[in-house]
């Protein structure tokens, strides 16, 4: 459950109310395009912006509707009081593993976040997923404080972000990391654009943002990499590179709503307010990269 691919679906709303049909049917996408695991309530499955009841409602499609594949569902928030009440409501949805960020507004101490996940550990009958993510929550994970919350025994996998675009360098990143860690906790890589370069690097999974939208393609690029065939997996990446290049513009949440929405996998103004979708010109460079890359349907 923690190696391979894990895609991670938008969770689409219409008119400020979750589109419960389109969600599970794009769930249900997912499995049968025969990805690893499906990560719901991810950053691009707009966990943040939802109220419990949402986040519980959610969890029960994600499982009901990923048939075998196990589900990760993210449980994060502000207040520990909040993450214990999702991780409750994860597992009674049948939740194969949470996954959890430190989200902040008060700045946190390496203390703090270590006892959020010991508290939330205590709580746990299935694995966590460490979750790094410090663009969207301010917080930077050393190495050390991951290897020291990772000897927790319900972690079983840390989410890094994106590692360099050189393959020495990342590895050597990949490595210093592992040092740290014990050996039954694996590494998965997120940032879509270094997702093949991290799995070569030696990380054990890829958490992908565009595999919720292109499950089939992305099956087969980390699959390849996974098993080593660098050559394989950089040609069938290489094709998202204009998608990757406005993610980089514009992020990888906005982009990824535009391009479900363009090619009609969900329909129009799925995101929460007061986050609004891209203008037209962010959307018309959408539609010129998915042109350009051969993905319009």
């Amino acid at each position: 459950m923690f190696s391979g691919l894990s895609a991670f679906p938008l969770t689409p709303l219409t008119d400020e109310m979750l589109d419960e049909a389109s969600y599970s049917a794009l769930v249900a996408s997912l499995a049968s395009a025969g990805v690893d695991s499906i990560g719901a309530l991810g950053s691009t499955g707009s966990y943040a912006y939802l109220s419990r009841p949402e986040r519980a409602r959610i969890a029960e499609l994600a499982v009901d509707s990923a048939q075998a594949v196990p589900v990760i569902i993210g449980v994060g928030a502000l207040r520990t009081r909040d993450v214990l009440a999702n991780v409750e409501d994860a597992q009674n949805a049948g939740a194969s593993g949470v996954l959890l960020a430190p989200l902040a507004y008060q700045p946190l101490s390496d203390d703090e976040v270590y006892r959020l996940y010991a508290e939330v550990a205590a709580s746990l009958s299935v694995p966590l997923v460490v979750y790094d993510n410090p663009v969207t929550t301010h917080f930077a994970f050393s190495d050390e404080l991951h290897g020291r919350i990772a000897q927790l025994p319900a972690v079983a996998s840390i989410k890094i972000p994106g590692v360099s675009a050189d393959l020495a360098t990342a590895t050597a990143r990949v490595d210093r990391l592992r040092a740290l860690i014990p050996e039954r906790v694996t590494i998965g890589i997120s940032g879509d654009g270094s997702g093949v370069t991290g799995m070569l690097a030696g990380c054990d999974a890829w958490y992908s943002v565009l595999a919720g939208v292109f499950p089939h393609e992305f099956v087969e690029i980390a699959h390849a990499a996974h098993r080593g065939d660098a050559e394989l997996a950089r040609a069938r990446a290489d094709r998202f590179a204009p998608l990757w290049a406005l993610f980089a513009s514009h992020g990888s949440y906005r982009v990824t709503a535009a391009v479900a929405e363009d090619l009609g996998i969900v329909g129009p103004g799925i995101l929460p307010r007061p986050v609004r979708g891209l203008d037209p010109d962010g959307r018309a460079a959408v539609a010129a990269a998915l042109d350009a890359a051969g993905l319009r349907r």
